[in-house]
């Protein structure tokens, strides 16, 4: 693989006023040798090196902050000028321009399976620049393309490597982990980009939702889990509460439970604690026998 050179050009300011110099003195070289008897090796010599002058300003090039010129010479890579500045090069070499700032770009609406093989709509934002010019301009046709196809590619990956939604607490969910979604992301963006020199700062979901076509019944389907997941957790909640009830009345003595009434005060208890509305207490008045 090719790898970045950094190059340090000549200071263009001097340089430029060396070749101005040239060239002035190449065109009062031509006159006073033309004059009769014309001097030909004076004429020459003054062509020449006017033109030799003119070439050299061929190897002036301004490098702005955040930018740098790959250099080129007869179609061998000769190094990259990565400072910023004024500079002077060999005016041979050709000099490609590639912007090293930090760019950002959103990826289509994406239409892909999740891990549940429901079809669902994704986009992500992906912040990126290019740290290696050479592998940018050299490893890859066009690496501002290939970083739009590679990073869809990898969102496509990502989702299908999770579900949209999910209710239990040690599963990773598009939806609902953010953090570690964007992280799984970021990794799976910068493995596919790292070979053009491109390095990713920050990659996020941006749009994320069910596709129309079952948006209503997955919306069903969402609402029937949180509330399985509600009534599970409501449950749960109560039988922690009625044992811990029974287990204080026989520390405490207060009242002596036969096998029967202990059973009767717990489906009591259940009722009370997982009833969706307010219960209205029966007073026994007589014996449960």
């Amino acid at each position: 693989m090719i790898r970045e050179i950094e190059r340090k050009g000549l200071p263009g300011l001097v340089m430029l006023l060396l070749l101005i110099a040239a060239v002035a003195l190449a065109v009062v070289l031509v006159i006073r040798s033309a004059d009769y008897p014309v001097n030909v090796p004076g004429v020459v010599t003054g062509i020449l090196l006017f033109i030799v002058a003119m070439m050299g300003m061929g190897g002036l090039t301004i490098v702005n902050p955040n930018e740098a010129r790959v250099l080129i010479l007869f179609g061998r890579y000769s190094g990259s000028l990565v400072k910023d500045g004024f500079w002077w090069v060999n005016p041979f070499v050709v000099k490609k321009k590639i912007s090293r700032r930090v760019r950002n770009f959103e990826t289509t609406k994406l239409k892909v399976n999740d891990n549940h093989s429901n079809p669902i709509e994704i986009a992500a934002v992906v912040v990126w620049r290019v740290v290696d010019t050479a592998e940018a301009l050299f490893e890859v046709d066009d690496y501002e393309n290939y970083v739009h196809v590679q990073s869809e590619s990898a969102v496509r990956t990502l989702a299908s490597r999770y579900p949209y939604d999910a209710h239990t607490g040690d599963s990773i969910a598009l939806s609902s982990h953010q953090t570690e979604v964007s992280h799984d992301l970021l990794t799976e963006v910068q493995e596919r980009l790292g070979k053009a020199g491109v390095q990713v700062t920050e990659a996020r979901i941006t749009h994320l939702a069910y596709a129309p076509e079952i948006a209503s019944a997955m919306l069903q389907r969402q609402q029937a889990s949180a509330i399985i997941a509600a009534r599970f957790k409501i449950v749960e909640g109560a039988v922690g509460m009625v044992e811990n009830a029974l287990e204080m009345l026989s520390q405490r003595n207060i009242v002596q439970l036969d096998p029967e009434r202990r059973a009767a005060m717990v489906s009591n208890l259940l009722v009370v604690l997982c009833s969706e509305r307010g219960s209205q207490p029966v007073v026994n008045a007589g014996s449960l026998y």
